[in-house]
């Protein structure tokens, strides 16, 4: 909560990489969940996991591909999961429930990029609304009683800075009259932090803590999609040449940087104790109310109020049981 928005005193840095953040840390015994983990960001998390001991469970839509992706990463397994069919979903915690297994942390990182058409889902909602928000809305939901018996466990929602400019279209969250790629993305990132507060009021009690976690602008190396390139270069992403920007002061990084603040999330003992809040730069993001465009120097991602508003999460939490009741 809002409270609670303020850092933690972590000591890590723009630069820190996942394999800094866990440095030290045994995490044998550690189940761990993260949806989207076979590529970019999702494996960076999947592999440092893993190899600090944690046992991780990619869940992906297309399991060969992840399979393949993965092979050869210690204590990590690949299950079915299509965040945006109701029936996956279901299916999955329902064999993770009934394996007995405890699950220590929840990283919901699959997402849907920018789209330039709209596209819905099987229920009619809005895809990346859908895959980022309203797929691990049903899906934290249904391994609540795996987290619980983690006597203790995490769950981490991979969001953006685009959440400082997201807003809710309560009576149009499809996008039914007049689509927009960007409005479209930024409402589901401000909907990855709204869930974080609302999950974590409810759930904090027993001891399962909700956090958002913002990884930076992480384009990857390249080479970059020819029609994405001019874009890039006006952002300050790549340079003349096309080649990829790395400023973690300004708030671009690599994967492996990237990944930083998402296991910092799932897994740090900084943040025991803590939820309801926004993360970046593996740390607790400070609250900053001003107007902040982008320019070359910076790419504002720090916390604002409305983005953790309580109100507004219970408001998308009412709004989501509606949607995903949908069959």
């Amino acid at each position: 909560m809002i409270e609670q928005q303020h850092p933690v005193g972590s000591g890590f840095r723009t630069a820190t990489t996942a394999s800094e953040v866990l440095a030290g840390l045994d995490l044998t015994g550690h189940h761990v969940v993260v949806t989207g983990g076979h590529g970019r960001l999702g494996l960076e998390v999947t592999r440092s996991l893993a190899v600090a001991g944690a046992t991780v469970t990619v869940a992906s839509r297309d399991v060969a591909r992840a399979s393949a992706v993965v092979a050869g990463i210690p204590r990590v397994q690949v299950e079915h999961l299509d965040l945006t069919d109701p029936g996956s979903v279901d299916s999955f915690t329902a064999r993770w429930n009934a394996s007995g297994r405890p699950l220590q942390a929840l990283v919901a990182n699959a997402a849907v990029l920018f789209s330039l058409e709209r596209r819905l889902d099987a229920r009619g909602n809005e895809l990346a609304f859908s895959t980022s928000h309203l797929g691990h809305f049903q899906l934290a939901q249904g391994l609540l009683p795996a987290l619980r018996s983690a006597g203790g466990a995490r769950v981490v929602t991979v969001t953006s800075g685009a959440a400082r400019i997201g807003a809710i279209r309560w009576n149009d969250p499809t996008f039914a009259h007049g689509y927009d790629a960007g409005a479209a993305y930024a409402q589901s990132k401000r909907a990855n932090v709204l869930f974080s507060v609302a999950f974590d009021l409810r759930h904090a009690a027993e001891g399962i803590r909700a956090t958002a976690a913002h990884p930076g602008v992480v384009i990857g190396p390249g080479p970059h999609r020819p029609d994405r390139v001019a874009a890039y270069r006006e952002q300050g992403l790549v340079d003349e040449h096309g080649a990829t920007v790395i400023d973690p002061e300004r708030g671009t990084k690599t994967i492996e940087q990237g990944a930083a603040t998402l296991v910092f999330g799932a897994v740090h003992p900084a943040l025991d104790g803590v939820g309801g809040v926004y993360l970046k730069d593996s740390e607790v993001a400070v609250i900053d109310d001003e107007v902040r465009p982008l320019t070359a120097q910076r790419i504002p991602a720090d916390a604002n109020s409305a983005m953790l508003d309580p109100d507004d999460a219970e408001r998308l939490w009412r709004l989501s049981e509606v949607l995903t009741a949908r069959r």
